[in-house]
């Protein structure tokens, strides 16, 4: 997962005059080179699920940089798994009392097939400013990033008081199970940075920094089936209970329904701060009003009625594939439908399966989790002064006095697994984007070089309030 685009619609000059008087940030050339250097080695390696797979690769890559710059072998762990790997790096700290932190990212990428592209995803092209291919904004990039800070801070002699550790994975992007290995094996961490979760936003017109946001809470993606069965028969002698009649009137109920509307600590902050930046009015009021009551009837109607913000408001569930009969001239014995839910943080999935069963009012209709392993109940981060002053000074630092706004997200990263083992994680990468340059997943991925220097200057602001205290 990475940058999230907001439901603010457009800025007014608060946004843009901000970093106006806003210093450069601090050149770093040596680090500088080599963050390119390492992005486009690690773009190279095909590192997708399946045959032929190099995250192994990558990990190797990693290790080998961190041992050039200073780390011993034995603090660096290179796990198997399948066709994949993940990379454990350890920088000790001086007070072994205190809990490291972790800083995590993924080292596999989406499938992407060369007939589709401009360029070859996996030949690394800088052109134009922008690094392009598979991983250079989901997320090699910011891994490489995140890693050639922390050796620009211990080649300037810094001496972390809590442990520094590196948590790469190797299979975030399908069935995440070396992320929950992972977490599991650092669950006595203090806290998680994943820079692989949230950004900045630049806008369109001046390329200017007009947000950053960072991202505390992350929805629980769970499928649901349900089936129902008839004995079936011929066409011509129709019976009352019809299997596809009787699942379609189910899914009518389902799609009509709305969850209770809730918030957390995250969410409120999240609708206070993106209302100040909200061009419209209407939208505006709706998100200060929900944010002071979630109940509040106006505030629901217009943020449900908007695809941006109906997710952020409840829980949802909603119809996505639908499958029944067996003959055109028979009655169906069998009609299946899955439902996709983004469940709100602090429910289970048998509580949620519970409530659509009340509401599908259906005893023929039976439910069952086809989620599998690859998901998991995790509550929202807390909102930690430590991490909320980091990010504000460290962006600040980089990109000027922007408005910093929480999130919680609908989709999921290794920090859902973080959270569920009882470790607060935040989404914090480092780098802006411009939302027309968002293509994580897609077509033509890329990045914007201009982000390497201001993103050093994040990490390292960072890494010495999170680790040097």
């Amino acid at each position: 997962m990475r940058h999230i685009v907001l439901t603010v619609a457009s800025f007014g000059a608060i946004a843009l005059s901000s970093t106006s008087a806003q210093a450069a940030p601090k050149a770093y050339p040596d680090a500088e080179a080599h963050v390119l250097d390492m992005a486009k080695k690690a773009i190279a390696l095909r590192s997708v699920e399946g045959e032929g797979n190099q995250t192994p690769q990558v990990a190797e890559l990693f290790k080998q940089r961190l041992i050039e710059a200073g780390w011993s072998a034995n603090d660096i762990e290179i796990v198997p798994y399948k066709d994949t790997a993940y990379l454990i790096a350890t920088w000790k700290g001086s007070d072994p009392s205190l809990k490291p932190l972790v800083v995590s990212a993924h080292m596999d990428v989406v499938e992407a097939k060369a007939a589709d592209w401009q360029r070859d995803p996996f030949t690394p092209v800088v052109e134009n400013g922008y690094l392009f291919g598979r991983g250079a904004s989901d997320t090699k990039f910011e891994a490489v990033l995140a890693m050639e800070s922390m050796i620009q801070l211990r080649k300037e002699g810094f001496k972390p008081k809590r442990s520094l550790v590196i948590a790469y994975s190797g299979d975030e992007e399908t069935s995440m199970a070396t992320s929950k290995l992972i977490a599991e094996k650092l669950k006595n961490a203090e806290l998680v940075l994943n820079v692989d979760g949230a950004s900045g936003t630049l806008s369109e017109e001046t390329g200017k920094p007009l947000y950053w946001t960072w991202q505390g809470a992350e929805k629980t993606y769970i499928d649901y089936q349900i089936e129902v069965t008839n004995p079936g028969g011929h066409s011509s002698a129709p019976r009352p209970d019809n299997a596809i009649v009787q699942l379609s009137e189910v899914l009518t109920r389902i799609g009509a329904y709305k969850f209770k509307p809730e918030l957390n600590d995250v969410t409120r902050a999240y609708w206070t701060e993106a209302a100040k930046l909200e061009a419209d009015p209407k939208k505006a009021k709706a998100m200060r009003d929900f944010a002071a009551n979630p109940n509040d009837p106006a505030a629901l109607e217009v943020l449900r009625a908007d695809p941006a913000t109906v997710g952020r408001v409840s829980t949802t569930c909603v119809p996505t594939m639908l499958s029944g009969g067996h003959a055109r001239n028979a009655l169906p014995q069998r009609a299946t439908a899955n439902i996709n839910c983004r469940i709100f943080p602090g429910h289970t999935r048998e509580e949620i399966m519970a409530e659509l069963e009340k509401v599908a009012a259906m005893p023929a209709a039976k439910f069952s989790d086809a989620t599998g392993d690859d998901s998991t109940m995790a509550p929202a981060s807390p909102m930690r002064p430590d991490f909320v002053d980091a990010a504000r000074k460290a962006v600040t630092a980089a990109w000027g006095p922007v408005p910093i706004i929480p999130s919680q997200a609908s989709g999921a990263s290794d920090s859902m697994w973080y959270r569920a083992v009882g470790v607060p994680s935040y989404g914090a990468s480092a780098s802006m984007m411009k939302d027309s340059d968002e293509f994580a997943h897609g077509l033509n991925e890329r990045i914007s070089l201009m982000n390497i220097r201001p993103d050093l200057t994040y990490y390292l602001s960072m890494y010495k309030d999170l680790a040097g205290k």
